[in-house]
């Protein structure tokens, strides 16, 4: 019997036994084998990258690669990876040096005609899944006639380009709906939201599952042995007529209108309208329609800016150095955030140690670790093995041993220096000392240390399995070994560390306070709240002032303002106070500003007053003064990691690209003139910055 190896190969990998024709070019980015049985195997291992995308250059050897192997008479051609994964996607980095439309469009035409010869092979076609498959790397996949994936937890597939500000190019938007129907197609491209494998091969997007050991023999079956290509459900055919798609239509535009305004983001509404203008056409009609359309989407400021939003964020994962990764995290403080964090670590592999005063302080944390631990990782063994990693410690055992030790407790300054007086006399020497304080600042809280150095900033942000940012912050002096391990750590438990230095608020929420203190002093006004909370949604921020201040907690907002009253001589809201004393703290208490129902506020009707431009003015251009007072003071450097930071922390719109890309876009000396317009009316905490004269000599 031959094997592949005994074979002789073509430049780039290729075997002869089956050409007819000249050598194939040299290949890069592609292996292709022949097996005994005449199945070819194209095998993608990316040069110089740890990870699989269509960049041009790998896309044009596959060109080359389907064109020789359409004269060799393949008996099946079987997709590979030689990478952790299958394929993330295309080069988003290509898609900045897009001049225009006609240039998008040349691209993305490009990619459906390729990902056309694949569907177009006279032979079985196999995409073998080893792990995740994005964007691209899923079109090409649904481009085969069988898909077999993976039956592991960490498996994935999606189309997640409308988190781009676009929508699937390479063919995704016709085969999804054609394949699998209109509404599980729809549920992917339009959340942006990935599917695990059980998921996948119930609604068709795969047609087998196997452990890992198994994939490439089952790959094999389908290609010798092909069986009849699946066909989408008779419900969903059903939901594809010209009538039924005129409702759905009507259904779907309603459910993102929730989610996301048109004019801020246009793609998912493209989604659909593609659907309810091509659904019928020919498949080429479909097709050249999808590219018109991605390809004007691109060039859009939204798409742009999201792009640079995803560059930000790895950026973000780059500060964290490569080092050992932490094995037990100690969590004083069960409360909301302490008992979260530590969840999350739990189930982020960390074994974890939780302490509270009393262990009947402990229960409500553990019952939240639980309800996380089935949402996320839902197979009965993984949900088992977090809750053994995460220990109950009411005595604080766990602290002589741990690697990090995250202090939780509430914001008072004496009581957190007590505490790490305590835990500094019982942990290792080596261990991380932080305090997820979220206005204190770090050196009034290390004042009580033996060696103040040790100690550093791990600021979640409420909730902790929604918000991906960590502010890692640093004081004078702070060791930067500690620092390092930190960083390390917050990537290890898949967040995004950002560095910034210890100040009143740090940078998340002295960007934030703002905002919120501008609405409080709407509602001393009389302004309705469902007015404040529209004009900040109107501007693109995911929920309003209002309803976000409940969602925080009164009672902390009426701490961190009390930190920024002494800091900055401000005054705290007395209406804050009031509620605060008559237990009316937010969503935790049922009331607030908002009456709350099974976690939902009862906003009232929006009275229109006209009042929603200046409204949204007076609170988004106090959180661009803010960020740039944060550049000035140095308490963060980099006005793009500043960006990201106040996107990932705040939720502050995406479609801008952050506050300082917004205001450098909109103009330095239109910003400036609005906040002293804003100043004449309303008073000096409007007074522009000092720091706009430096960001506008910025080129």
């Amino acid at each position: 019997m031959k094997t592949p190896s005994s074979q002789p190969k073509l430049p780039g990998g290729a075997s002869d036994t089956h050409s007819r024709q000249g050598s194939l070019p040299p290949c890069q980015h592609w292996q292709a084998d022949i097996d005994e049985h005449g199945v070819w195997r194209l095998t993608l291992d990316r040069a110089g990258s740890s990870t699989n995308v269509l960049s041009s250059a790998v896309l044009g050897e596959l060109d080359t690669l389907l064109s020789a192997l359409v004269d060799r008479s393949p008996r099946a051609v079987m997709f590979r990876s030689a990478k952790r994964g299958f394929i993330a996607g295309a080069d988003i980095t290509e898609f900045e040096r897009l001049a225009d439309a006609d240039q998008a469009y040349a691209l993305i035409r490009r990619g459906q005609l390729i990902m056309e010869q694949i569907a177009e092979l006279p032979c079985p076609t196999v995409a073998l899944i080893n792990g995740f498959a994005l964007g691209g790397g899923l079109e090409l996949a649904l481009a085969c006639r069988y898909r077999v994936m993976v039956d592991e937890p960490s498996a994935t597939l999606g189309l997640p380009e409308v988190k781009l500000g676009i929508h699937p190019g390479f063919g995704g938007t016709v085969r999804s709906i054609r394949m699998l129907g209109p509404v599980p197609a729809m549920s992917m491209m339009l959340t942006g939201r990935n599917v695990r494998a059980r998921e996948a091969k119930r609604i068709g997007l795969v047609d087998q599952i196997v452990p890992a050991r198994h994939l490439q023999r089952a790959g094999q079956r389908l290609a010798l042995s092909p069986p009849p290509v699946r066909r989408r459900p008779i419900v969903q055919t059903l939901l594809d007529t010209p009538f039924t798609r005129g409702v759905l239509v009507r259904q779907l535009r309603r459910q993102v209108s929730r989610e996301a305004r048109e004019a801020h983001y246009p793609a998912p509404y493209a989604i659909i309208d593609l659907w309810r203008c091509h659904g019928d056409a020919s498949h080429g009609t479909f097709l050249e329609a999808e590219a018109r359309s991605i390809a004007a989407l691109m060039c859009s400021h939204t798409s742009r800016h999201l792009v640079r939003v995803f560059g930000l964020q790895d950026r973000l994962k780059a500060l964290a150095p490569r080092m050992a990764p932490a094995r037990h995290v100690h969590v004083i403080g069960a409360g909301l955030m302490g008992g979260d964090i530590a969840a999350w670590c739990a189930m982020k592999g960390l074994r974890v140690t939780l302490q509270d005063r009393e262990a009947k302080d402990l229960v409500p944390a553990i019952e939240r670790a639980g309800r996380l631990f089935k949402r996320r990782l839902r197979e009965p063994k993984a949900i088992t093995a977090a809750y053994d990693r995460l220990l109950p410690d009411p005595d604080g055992n766990g602290i002589a041993n741990a690697d990090v030790i995250i202090e939780a407790i509430y914001e008072n300054l004496e009581a957190k220096r007590t505490l790490f007086a305590k835990v500094e006399a019982t942990a290792r020497p080596d261990a991380v000392l932080a305090s997820n304080t979220s206005s204190i600042r770090l050196e009034r809280i290390r004042e009580i240390l033996q060696a103040p150095q040790r100690l550093i900033g791990l600021h979640f942000f409420n909730p902790v399995a929604k918000l991906p940012l960590v502010e890692v912050i640093a004081a004078p002096e702070a060791d930067r070994a500690a620092l390092d391990r930190g960083c390390a750590l917050v990537k290890q438990i898949g967040k995004l560390p950002l560095p910034c230095a210890s100040a009143p608020g740090f940078v998340v929420n002295r960007v934030l306070m703002p905002y919120l203190m501008e609405a409080f002093a709407a509602i001393e006004e009389g302004i309705e709240l469902s007015s404040i909370d529209r004009a900040a949604r109107d501007f693109g921020m995911p929920v309003g002032p209002v309803e976000l201040a409940d969602t925080i907690g009164l009672d902390v907002c009426l701490l961190v303002s009390g930190v920024f009253a002494e800091e900055f001589d401000l005054d705290v809201p007395e209406r804050l106070k009031r509620m605060v004393a008559e237990g009316k703290l937010g969503r935790k208490a049922g009331e607030g500003f908002y009456q709350w129902r099974r976690g939902k506020p009862l906003i009232g009707p929006d009275p229109e007053d006209g009042k929603g431009r200046e409204l949204a003015q007076r609170l988004i251009l106090p959180m661009l003064n803010e960020s740039i007072r944060c550049l000035r003071e140095g308490v963060i450097e980099d006005p793009e990691l500043l960006d990201a930071g106040i996107i990932f922390g705040t939720g502050f719109a995406p479609f801008t690209g952050g506050p300082i890309h917004y205001a450098q876009r909109r103009g330095v000396d239109t910003i400036v003139a609005e906040l002293a317009a804003l100043t004449e009316r309303h008073g000096a905490r409007f007074t522009p910055d000092s720091g706009w004269d430096t960001l506008r000599a910025t080129p």
